[in-house]
């Protein structure tokens, strides 16, 4: 007799030691997918190892891998799992996640994947629009900068290719670089400098406001984003502001959820 099924959403992030901005971004991503999904049970894990080590050790917080996740799930009864990750893009982070959960497909009558946020042609232009009606209020003779954090995976292409989609539809004043890869801070000093700002209004391109939008763009550190702009004699304003505060953000995971069941 085959068993009834019971469902469950797993939602995968890379997670983050700030506790405030947490809630305001993970937390919130989960209770939109909690809320669109009633009929699913939903689970959390997280996948920077440093992150839950620090969590473990300074707050005494346990918080699942995707290993974890999957036994706990397997230990609840649940038959089918629908894994959602809240990650920008397709790259290393959601490749091993992948292949971590997949080690579990014998022990599942199905496991489904979500896609990360940047994933269709659909999805880029729905995030260059969330942005530009964020910062709607941004004036020609300022710029927005957004801080993505880059990786060494192919999947990086995006960045410059949205860079560049910002400009095609008539946003000539917001530009998308990364901390370790390309565009970088190098690129968009250039940039920024022949478009000849009053203001540059820096701003996190990742789902968390933590350690890199704190530090390396905000901080008081020569090497900030913040002091290199500054030391060039711009205004600057950061705003400590995660996608996953904007709430078009969390609706598009829902829908990448949704994409996924109906597979």
């Amino acid at each position: 007799m085959k068993q009834e099924p019971r469902r469950a959403i797993l939602v995968v992030s890379f997670g983050t030691s700030y506790e405030e901005t947490r809630k305001v971004t993970i937390d919130a991503i989960e209770a939109s997918i909690a809320e669109a999904y009633p009929d699913y049970r939903i689970y959390r894990a997280w996948t920077s190892k440093m992150i839950l080590a620090k969590l473990k050790k300074r707050d005494n917080l346990h918080i699942n891998n995707v290993q974890e996740a999957m036994e706990q799930m397997l230990k609840d009864g649940i038959t089918d799992v629908i894994i959602q990750p809240t990650h920008v893009i397709n790259g290393i982070e959601n490749d091993i996640m992948k292949e971590e959960a997949l080690s579990y497909r014998d022990s599942f009558q199905s496991i489904r994947f979500g896609t990360p946020m940047l994933t269709s042609e659909e999805d880029n232009q729905f995030i260059l629009n969330a942005v530009a009606e964020e910062f709607s209020s941004l004036r020609k003779d300022e710029v927005l900068v957004l801080m993505g954090h880059g990786t060494s995976h192919y999947a990086n292409s995006i960045y410059a290719a949205l860079d560049y989609a910002f400009k095609d539809k008539n946003h000539p004043n917001i530009f998308l670089g990364t901390v370790e890869a390309y565009p970088s801070m190098e690129s968009l000093m250039k940039m920024v400098k022949s478009y000849q700002p009053k203001k540059v209004v820096l701003a996190p391109f990742m789902i968390v406001a933590g350690d890199h939008a704190r530090n390396d763009m905000a901080g008081n550190d020569p090497d900030s984003w913040y002091s290199q702009f500054a030391s060039e004699g711009f205004q600057v304003e950061p705003v400590l502001k995660g996608l996953g505060e904007y709430p078009g953000i969390r609706q598009l995971f829902v829908k990448h959820v949704q994409d996924a069941i109906s597979m």
